[in-house]
């Protein structure tokens, strides 16, 4: 296995007042004692509310923080002993925050990294061809990155993050605050690096879309804990999600009829919300409506993940 992940925890101390020239010092499990492990070239959604430890276990797999306790493996290689090692074979992206230098234009970057990294010439410049090409960034490169909006100065930093050829790309809220297109191009990118070059990807995201497009495992960490590996679709099984359907019609109508597909859950005026199982595809019911009543527009709107985990409690605790 490419990541191997055994019995990890992260402790982290947290000191607050309480009173005048008093502190009160307690331990915060952020990582709860998790096992996972990742084969070569797989693309893995993990996943969870805020909080729940995402963060903080891809910043262990980096060697940015060492694990309290358990095992850690990347390619062999111990993160926190050996990180300067294993930089030149991972590739990192966190949606917050930047590897780019803020004053410089994006190209004097992407030669800082060329040295950094010690990439040999050729095949730098291959694969600043090949990422300036699919991520569209043939015009920005000599604007300054303080100037590009999120979603291009997101496109940089997935570049600049694979100029060395990484064999594991960690991806920290990729598409956060980026619109449908940027969104659609950052993950047609990835689908392509994946098929393409065989890279490992591990994906923490609010999006189940990232997911649902990009992956075909999805690993549930929650309060520190792993809650549930598998398929999407047994996700969506387990906590009982929906999707929402919403309708626009010509006028007002009365709820929308479509047998036991879905569920009409609210009505305002000629706007209607019809629920239906997540793990189904939205077309058969889009084919439904759109042949019997008049409309006008519809989208979907995904389950949200904090919703799907708490279903899942929420059945186990009245199992």
């Amino acid at each position: 296995m490419f990541i191997e992940v055994d019995g990890v925890e992260k402790v982290f101390d947290v000191r607050r007042k309480t009173g005048f020239l008093k502190r009160e010092r307690r331990q915060v499990r952020a990582v709860d004692s998790i096992s996972f492990t990742v084969a070569r070239g797989e693309m893995v959604g993990y996943i969870g509310p805020n909080g729940a430890g995402k963060s903080t276990t891809i910043k262990m797999l980096t060697g940015i923080l060492t694990p309290s306790g358990g095992r850690l493996r990347v390619a062999g290689i111990d993160p926190s002993r050996e990180r300067t090692r294993l930089a030149h074979r991972i590739g990192v992206v966190f949606g917050q925050r930047t590897t780019l230098w803020w004053d410089l234009p994006l190209i004097d970057s992407y030669r800082l990294m060329h040295r950094m990294y010690r990439i040999p010439d050729d095949r730098y410049r291959e694969n600043l061809d090949r990422c300036v090409e699919l991520l569209e960034l043939g015009g920005l490169l000599e604007v300054p990155v303080r100037q590009l909006s999120l979603g291009q100065r997101m496109r940089g930093d997935i570049a600049a993050a694979l100029l060395h050829d990484p064999e594991v790309l960690y991806l920290d809220e990729p598409t956060i605050g980026l619109d449908v297109i940027s969104k659609a191009k950052v993950r047609e990118f990835l689908r392509e690096l994946n098929g393409e070059r065989g890279t490992t990807v591990l994906l923490t995201t609010h999006d189940l879309q990232d997911i649902e497009q990009l992956c075909s495992r999805v690993m549930v960490i929650d309060h520190g804990r792993m809650v549930y590996d598998g398929a999407l679709a047994g996700l969506h099984e387990a906590g009982g999600s929906e999707r929402i359907l919403v309708v626009d019609l010509e006028r007002e109508l009365p709820p929308i009829e479509v047998g036991s597909a879905a569920r009409v859950v609210k009505v305002e005026g000629p706007r209607q919300w019809l629920a239906f199982p997540a793990g189904e595809s939205a077309a058969g019911l889009v084919a439904r409506v759109a042949a019997e009543y008049p409309l006008v527009d519809l989208s979907v709107r995904e389950p949200d993940i904090e919703a799907v985990i708490a279903r899942m409690y929420a059945e186990k605790a009245t199992a």
